[in-house]
């Protein structure tokens, strides 16, 4: 889709404002906004730099690259598919995968990674409340080690192992255990991750009596069966790749990732795990990674709902030859920084493509908004609106939907400058339809598959972009038989 930023100076200017805040909203948002500050060091540069960059593709595209076949009996592949990349190895960390047996069918369920000594880690992870016995166990061990050393990664699909008390905590700690052995280190340098059903105990035997045929496996190029076998309802395996230099060192960034429902802002509910060969001290990958997951994960949205296993980990084998970076902010860093963030915004936007059931991938860009968290929580009200959504799947650009989804925001917003935008069409101007409103175009670009909506809210000079998809009979289907 040929994309274009929207341009708030084409919108008129408000008339008016809308009330002032209550004493409590306003505190609220400046307490909001001084973490926000706070968490982002290089919020300045991002600001001008992110919007510019989302839509690009950080994948060197092969087409002869292919990835394994979907197993039997899986879902139709989604119409907004992406090839997978071709994907070189990343020195430091080798792969494999088996089938442990949480399906039914025969498929691979299990991925084991194993990282060279030295290699730092970071992540983030759901900030649901219920949260899982892999994410408890993850942030525990990164804790305790401050992410200066990983030696594994152990993740698993079709079964969460969430809401399973302290037996699910001891399944997780014997898996760790049973991979500390055989890649002889520390429990606590091995790293878990689960998928699948919530409420199911993990049987960890399923996946330990697998591990010394995994080992044997192990190889630098297994990417692509890295991201079939952690799939759950997804159709299509996701991956993305990209190389930046460092101090004149070229270092490779590659990624996978897994989600097509219950996937929401605030970590996004997915699995993800990013490798590079950078050498990159665990404090500045970990701020990298808080940094850049606010403008790729946290803005895309298939249905509003979050998991309790979503994670997000980093890890940096150090093996590329390039100098070993201490700080976020190096200079040295710049290129770097930029291609992670392409390949964390690939991968993000590949879950949207992905959604269940979805055959639109919808852009939705707030500007005029009073400030940056205002402008992010109308777009994530509009991408999320039930009403909006349905209107995508039936190709009509019903403009008084999103009017309705930008007023239950409860943000400011000056209604008579209120304006909304299909593509190039505009369907409302200064709080009336637009003067120029025809049906006709208007109907056939609702029929792409691809689609941009640009709304001006009017009160200030803030934006903000949110990726979400239709939301179709399919969607009800899939999850209404997913444990059947």
């Amino acid at each position: 889709m040929a994309r274009k930023d929207a341009d708030p100076a084409k919108t008129p200017k408000p008339a008016a404002a809308t009330p002032a805040k209550t004493t409590s909203e306003s505190v609220t948002e400046a307490v909001g906004q001084k973490i926000e500050r706070a968490l982002d060091p290089l919020a300045s540069a991002i600001k001008r730099a992110a919007l510019k960059r989302a839509d690009k593709t950080s994948r060197a595209l092969d087409a002869t690259s292919q990835a394994p076949k979907p197993a039997k009996g899986a879902l139709p592949v989604s119409p907004l598919v992406v090839p997978f990349p071709a994907m070189a190895p990343v020195a430091g960390v080798r792969l494999a995968t088996g089938r442990a047996g949480f399906y039914k069918h025969e498929r691979d369920d299990l991925l084991v990674m194993s990282f060279d000594p030295g290699t730092t880690a970071a992540g983030v992870f759901t900030r649901h409340k219920v949260g899982s016995a892999p994410v408890d166990w993850c942030q525990k061990q990164l804790a305790a080690t401050k992410g200066t050393e990983v030696r594994a990664l152990v993740v698993n699909a079709g079964c969460a192992n969430s809401f399973t008390g302290r037996p699910g905590a001891d399944a997780v700690r014997r898996v760790a255990s049973a991979v500390a052995k055989r890649f002889d280190c520390r429990q606590r340098d091995v790293m878990v991750a689960s998928t699948g059903v919530i409420g199911v105990l993990l049987d960890d035997a399923k996946i330990t009596q697998r591990l010394p045929e995994v080992e044997q496996k192990r190889t630098p190029d297994g990417w692509a069966g890295a991201a079939q076998a952690i799939m759950t309802t997804d159709t299509f395996p996701k991956g993305a790749v990209a190389e930046a230099e460092i101090d004149g060192t070229r270092v490779r960034i590659a990624g996978i990732c897994k989600g097509s429902g219950m996937i929401a802002p605030d970590m996004a509910t997915m699995l993800a795990f990013v490798v590079t060969d950078a050498a990159i001290a665990a404090p500045a990958l970990q701020s990298l990674v808080n940094l850049y997951v606010r403008t790729t994960f946290n803005c895309v949205t298939v249905d509003g709902d979050r998991s309790t296993n979503d994670t997000l980990m980093l890890f940096a084998t150090g093996q590329s030859g390039a100098p070993k970076i201490s700080r976020a902010g190096d200079k040295r860093l710049a290129d770097f920084r930029d291609k992670l963030e392409g390949v964390l915004m690939d991968l993000a936007q590949q879950l949207v493509r992905d959604g269940e059931g979805a055959t639109k991938f919808v852009k939705i860009t707030v500007a005029g908004a009073e400030n940056p968290i205002s402008a992010r929580k109308i777009a994530r009200t509009v991408a999320e609106s039930p009403l909006v959504k349905t209107a995508f799947a039936g190709e009509d650009a019903n403009w008084g939907r999103i009017v309705m989804a930008v007023g239950r925001a409860d943000e400011p917003v000056n209604r008579e400058a209120l304006s909304v935008r299909f593509g190039e069409h505009w369907a409302a101007q200064d709080g009336l339809i637009s003067p120029t409103y025809d049906e006709a175009k208007m109907s056939a670009y609702m029929k792409r598959q691809e689609l941009e909506v640009f709304i001006d809210v009017g009160v200030g000079k803030a934006s903000a972009t949110m990726w979400t998809c239709d939301l179709t009979k399919q969607y009800v289907a899939i999850n209404g038989d997913y444990r059947s």
